[in-house]
């Protein structure tokens, strides 16, 4: 879509907001005026009537409701939204809303809306029909899928309103995740070119989602999902962040450790706010080490088994439905249950380097402008063989804070102390024998 017309796009949003709010302030004012003394004027009546006429024509000619949230809206659902977003959007609103309605809550409860809008009994079954499962709200994730109370406040899902203002970039809080703020690309990335290729594939389950399933009919999956699985140090985490960079959406690691509680049912709640906050944005959801949670099921002995297989249950569940790509990682794939791998859509193993990747590693991890003598020769650093990606990257920066200490160009010495660094850091017996063609140059006492 040509930038103008983007522009134009949004021109026409805004300005259908505006009158969207402004009708919401006439309906609050007609409301209260009647509640007070039953005496409304006919100006104000008037003044609806004219500002009514712009709205409809409006979301017939231009289809802003469609464009904004990509689902095409009936009169309730649109006029329902446009008294959920006027808080928002006008405090004035939010205000009014407290007024009027007995739980001094600035957002409206369905009750309010049935006043506000003047629902009678004909027209109350395609009220209600709004907040049940198949409305346009739902199934785009604009509003909280909460357990419906007549009398209780109702929210839009986190984001909705930066949606509508064209600010979808805008960085939001998703439960029990953070914000994963790399940028890498496809060069920063060492893998053999078929597990690359393989990277590539599961972009395409997300770049032709709506062609393969809305217009060639093709099943309905959940995600996309993927499996990253290999040694800690490998790329995963790296490569899910080149996906992310490259088709335009943020990355969120999902700590699991603050989503699953002790307590019955919390775990799925925590879940389920989740997967609702992050439904209705374009993002990345990033599963790190996903074996402690999708490991083999084993037999339920006590309760707190039974509760466990419900609590992956239950996230299985969410994430086969869930229309958004999700990632999870793990060290050990043979950890994970077989049941689980056949409901993901990618599957990819990520090998230890071979020399001649972990001799591309370490070209690519010592920093650019560093003074590097002469004498070094990344080949002799690839020798050392029980080093993976990760560990080369602390090393060659470790290296490089030495050499600046001294200094100095970096040179064999710096690069076998940041070895011999990194190499303790497995907490086992070392001997200088470890670091092969680097144990001539470590310097005694380190």
């Amino acid at each position: 879509m040509k930038l103008a017309s983007v522009v134009q796009q949004q021109d026409n949003l805004l300005e259908a907001l505006e009158l969207e709010c402004e009708r919401v302030r006439i309906l609050c004012s007609i409301l209260e005026n009647s509640r007070k003394n039953g005496d409304v004027a006919n100006s104000e009546y008037e003044k609806l009537s004219a500002i009514q006429n712009k709205i409809f024509h409006l979301r017939i000619s231009k289809p802003f409701w469609q464009d904004a949230c990509g689902s095409e809206l009936n009169l309730m659902e649109a006029d329902v939204l446009a008294c959920m977003l006027a808080p928002e959007l006008d405090p004035t609103v939010g205000w009014a809303y407290q007024r009027l309605q007995s739980n001094n809550s600035n957002f409206p409860s369905a009750a309010l809306l049935i006043d506000l809008l003047c629902i009678d009994l004909n027209a109350l079954g395609d009220f209600y029909k709004v907040f049940e499962r198949g409305s346009s709200l739902l199934n785009e994730n604009l509003i909280k899928h909460d357990e419906f109370e007549l009398y209780a406040p109702l929210r839009l899902m986190p984001g909705v309103v930066q949606l509508f203002l064209g600010n979808t970039n805008s960085v939001i809080e998703l439960p029990g995740a953070t914000l994963v703020d790399e940028q890498y690309s496809w060069d920063d990335l060492v893998l053999p070119a078929d597990r690359k290729q393989m990277l590539q594939e599961y972009i395409y389950w997300i770049q032709h989602r709506s062609l393969v399933t809305e217009k060639w009919k093709g099943k309905k999956t959940g995600g996309p999902i993927a499996l990253f699985s290999g040694p800690s140090g490998t790329g995963k985490t790296l490569a899910a962040s080149i996906i992310a960079n490259q088709i335009e959406r943020p990355l969120y690691r999902v700590d699991l450790g603050r989503l699953v509680s002790k307590y019955i049912g919390e775990t799925e709640k925590n879940l389920n706010s989740l997967f609702d906050t992050a439904e209705c944005r374009d993002v990345v959801l990033l599963f790190d080490e996903a074996d402690s949670l999708f490991g083999k099921r084993g037999d339920i002995k006590e309760s707190k088994d039974r509760y466990s297989n419900l609590e992956v249950s239950h996230l299985l569940s969410r994430l086969e439905n869930i229309n958004t790509p999700c990632i999870l990682t793990t060290n050990i794939r043979k950890n994970i249950d077989s049941a689980f791998l056949r409901r993901f859509q990618v599957v990819i193993e990520f090998p230890r380097p071979d020399a001649n990747s972990r001799q591309n590693i370490w070209s690519k991890s010592i920093p650019v402008k560093a003074p590097v003598s002469k004498e070094i020769d990344l080949s002799i650093l690839a020798k050392i063989s029980n080093f993976n990606g990760g560990n080369i990257k602390n090393a060659a920066l470790h290296a490089a804070y030495l050499a600046a200490a001294d200094s100095s160009d970096m040179e064999y010495r710096h690069f076998a102390q940041a070895v011999w660094r990194e190499m303790a850091k497995d907490g086992r017996e070392l001997m200088h024998s470890d670091l092969g063609p680097l144990q001539h140059y470590l310097v005694d006492g380190v």
